[in-house]
């Protein structure tokens, strides 16, 4: 599927504005090929270089002011919704809010070249109360840099094309095949990190008698039985000192996690899937030291190893109708 050069000759700036917008606003649709096909056909001159770089570098604005002032007004909640969103599972809030820390403002200056940080930076800023002018100042270089950048390395690619004659006819598909690469290569690296994720997650499981060696010397784990209620009827039981919380319940109270410790995830699934889906939801939002309990609740019981008595949820009775005698 090709993207017509004449599109990109009638419609090249709008296009390129709308693209990265979108992009900077935090939609998975990668800007990049855009900017490389717009350097490249500016190497012909039908296109503006510097027009370009003026429609990039304010639809980075735009969009970056605006999650400027949401992350000003609306703090962490805004952040949750992102992190989300992101289908980067290895980004997060925490970890912006690090780079923020360490370095301040200077973050703002190569967040557009780091995956997820680029949406995630500028309502960071504003959560922590950077001024407007300071936050446009360094935004904007950064983001001058990053369409410059890009669209000088697709200005160099066309001065090639113009130098070997016999590659011209290919400079019309150019920016489609390259736009098409772009967004399969983009999707393609996120869900790969996502899938080496999943193997870190189910290769840091914790094994049962690992735990029951911290617990023995005292240290310090907070536990978190993610059975469903119902699954406590037959065994009224958790592991020493666990917190019983839904999935939900957990997720809603993520900030609450303490991040100084192991946290130990467990259900009663195949495969601790439940555990590992909320280990990756907690990682997303910050906990970074989170394990899913091998074999969860059946092994440690198996094992015989000392739980705690809980009180079983009570169900509600069933009503039973009693047909009134007929006489």
């Amino acid at each position: 599927m090709e993207l017509p050069t004449q599109i990109l000759l009638t419609y090249g700036y709008l296009l390129l504005f709308a693209w990265v917008l979108v992009e900077q606003l935090g939609v998975p649709l990668p800007a990049t090929p855009v900017l490389l096909a717009a350097g490249a056909l500016s190497a012909e001159h039908e296109i503006s270089f510097p027009a370009a770089l003026g429609a990039g570098l304010l639809a980075s604005l735009v969009a970056d002011s605006a999650w400027f002032l949401i992350g000003r007004s609306y703090g962490h909640h805004v952040l949750r919704v992102l992190c989300k969103l992101s289908l980067e599972p290895t980004t997060c809030v925490r970890r912006t809010q690090n780079s923020f820390g360490e370095r301040g403002g200077i973050t703002l200056l190569f967040a557009k070249f780091v995956p997820g940080l680029a949406t995630l930076a500028p309502p960071v800023a504003g959560q922590n109360g950077m001024g407007l002018g300071r936050f446009l100042l360094f935004d904007g270089l950064g983001a001058f840099a990053w369409v410059g950048a890009l669209l000088g390395a697709g200005r160099l690619f066309g001065d090639a094309l113009k130098r070997d004659p016999s590659l011209l006819d290919w400079v019309g598909r150019f920016s489609g095949a390259l736009l098409v690469l772009g967004i399969v290569g983009f999707f393609c690296s996120r869900l790969y990190r996502r899938r080496s994720f999943m193997k870190k997650l189910v290769a840091s499981r914790l094994e049962p008698e690992e735990l029951k060696r911290q617990l023995d010397a005292g240290e310090p784990v907070f536990i978190v039985d993610l059975r469903h209620p119902l699954e406590l009827l037959p065994d009224p039981y958790t592991l020493p000192g666990a917190l019983h919380l839904s999935p939900e319940a957990l997720t809603q109270r993520a900030q609450e996690i303490p991040r100084d410790r192991d946290i130990v995830l467990y259900c009663t699934c195949p495969s601790e899937a439940t555990a590992a889906k909320m280990a990756m939801a907690l990682h997303k939002a910050g906990v970074e030291r989170v394990r899913p309990l091998r074999g969860g609740f059946d092994e440690w019981k198996r094992l015989g190893y000392p739980m705690d008595a809980v009180t079983p949820p009570v169900p509600a009775p069933d009503v039973v109708q009693i047909a009134p005698a007929v006489n």
